[in-house]
């Protein structure tokens, strides 16, 4: 919810100051074309004022992006963002000393200890990443996010059950969340429960997802549904699949941390599945 918030605010913002900016365009391209008529002072002036509205509303949502930051610093640590961009790049040795000096600042926050719980795990430091994640669930049981990050633990260890229903009590916190609904889905199908994966990526298809979620997601509606003989609601998923195929490519960059892992190993053969299932779309063979 917080997420959609921000997002709002930044397409209000952009479209403010893109206003300012074509209000700025028009005021001249209309005092060209009137060549010194009796409004020209008018249009310069009306120009002039998009231009500084335009400016202004930058430099207020650069200067809030600011102070955000300085917040985020003081609310999680020192080396918090240094770590993130860490763990984006599959850095996570590097980021275990930040995140970790983080911490000893007194900066232990759920996205703190989610961050250090994935970077142990990553490394090959099992024992540490789930006590991490069993403190973060410890200190903030009604945090989401604490709950999944015990989660990733327990997957990462292939114990898939206790996986499920640490991300049930997840989606019971925050059931909206449909990124939480789709993990919930991958993890059931690893325990073997296929009827309540379906049932989850439902759940998660109800929503709107980023394109890495619905790719993986809809390629699963889509053979449930032809399963069970559903042939409209199956092509309708191969059609959302297709469309979400671009987010393929983030599941392929995360197999690299995921090398020497059953969930990894698990994840390799789903993705090449899926790029099957697109290449026979793509050729018009829907099965």
């Amino acid at each position: 919810m917080q997420n959609r918030r921000w997002l709002t605010l930044t397409y209000i913002t952009f479209l403010l100051g893109f206003g300012g900016i074509a209000l700025f365009v028009g005021a001249i391209a209309a005092q060209i074309m009137t060549r010194g008529g009796e409004d020209e002072a008018t249009l310069i002036l009306l120009a002039f004022g998009g231009l500084c509205f335009a400016g202004l509303v930058f430099l207020l949502w650069f200067g809030f992006i600011g102070i955000l930051l300085a917040r985020q610093t003081r609310l999680l640590g020192s080396g918090y963002g240094d770590a993130y961009r860490l763990i984006e790049a599959f850095r996570f040795r590097e980021a275990i000393p930040l995140l970790e000096r983080s911490i000893s600042e007194g900066k232990e926050t759920s996205e703190i200890l989610m961050l250090l719980t994935t970077a142990y795990a990553y490394t090959g430091q099992l024992a540490k990443a789930q006590a991490s994640a069993d403190r973060a669930v410890q200190l903030f049981p009604n945090d989401p996010t604490a709950y999944i990050t015990l989660a990733n633990g327990y997957r990462l260890q292939a114990a898939y059950d206790e996986a499920a229903q640490t991300l049930i009590q997840a989606a019971r916190l925050e059931p909206n969340q449909p990124m939480i609904w789709a993990e919930l889905g991958f993890t059931e199908r690893l325990s073997g429960d296929e009827a309540k994966a379906t049932t989850s990526f439902e759940q998660a298809a109800a929503h709107a997802m980023p394109a890495p979620y619905a790719v993986r997601v809809f390629y699963h509606l889509a053979n449930a549904y032809q399963a069970a003989g559903d042939t409209r609601n199956a092509v309708r998923s191969t059609a959302k699949m297709m469309s979400a195929r671009a987010g393929l490519s983030v599941w392929k960059t995360a197999l690299k941390a995921m090398d020497g892992t059953a969930y990894g190993q698990s994840l390799r053969y789903e993705i090449a599945a899926i790029e099957q299932a697109l290449a026979d779309a793509d050729a018009g063979n829907l099965g």
